[in-house]
């Protein structure tokens, strides 16, 4: 993708594996901001040279906006809920769960995080069931059921989705791809999410990445 000097963009990864590049797209597009996406296949293992060379952490998603530069997930989804208020609710109560549900999103689950990598183009059922992997998704469920208590469903936020909503995106792609026991009302959030229009442009779009930047290892799946 060309890149043109001076423009607001986004630069994220591989959208077939890159997990936080969803997160940030989707606030990104929730929030209407007008960015190029500068789109650079991984490497795997986090050694993708490009990125490392265009964005200030050496990761992605990486915003640059209107002069702010945002460089971690959270922080976009943040700086985008600053311009687009509804992506938070006004409730004082709701709005602290969402985002505890959403920090927890940020700074936790990392058995399933390495049990089940993103693969959106995957099929594993039935593999990376680690037990710290199931105790994760056990506590997802948990999360999941606070918050549609809440907010009444069928997304995390409500009627439409939100910062937490694009926070745990890529759990429900995670959990389709590998697809776990998981309750009725989890299986019911995930279809929301997945027929969400945007979540379903960015699959379609995954499924249109050319073959040579799929990565073996990806490809393989953990072990079943």
């Amino acid at each position: 993708m060309v890149e043109k000097q001076g423009a607001d963009r986004l630069f994220i990864g591989t959208k077939r594996y890159s997990s936080w590049s969803l997160r940030g797209w989707l606030a990104v597009q929730l929030a209407g901001l007008e960015v190029e996406e500068v789109l650079i296949p991984l490497a795997g293992g986090g050694g993708t040279t490009a990125i490392k060379q265009a964005t200030p952490a050496g990761l992605v998603p990486y915003l640059e906006h209107q002069g702010a530069r945002v460089w971690e997930s959270l922080a976009i989804c943040e700086y985008c809920a600053e311009i687009a208020p509804a992506m938070w609710p006004g409730d004082r109560v709701q709005r602290a769960l969402l985002r505890s549900a959403a920090s927890e999103m940020h700074a936790g689950f990392r058995g399933l995080r390495q049990a089940m990598p993103m693969n959106l183009g995957g099929n594993f059922p039935g593999r990376g069931g680690t037990p710290d992997a199931l105790a994760d998704i056990a506590r997802i469920e948990t999360i999941w059921a606070q918050c549609l208590d809440a907010s009444g469903g069928p997304f995390l936020h409500g009627a439409e989705m939100g910062v937490a909503d694009c926070m745990y995106a890529p759990v429900v792609a995670r959990l389709i791809t590998y697809a776990p026991a998981v309750s009725p009302r989890g299986r019911a959030y995930m279809a929301a999410v997945r027929a969400h229009p945007l979540v379903s442009r960015w699959y379609d779009e995954a499924a249109q990445e050319p073959k040579e930047w799929q990565l073996a290892h990806y490809e393989a799946g953990p072990a079943a």
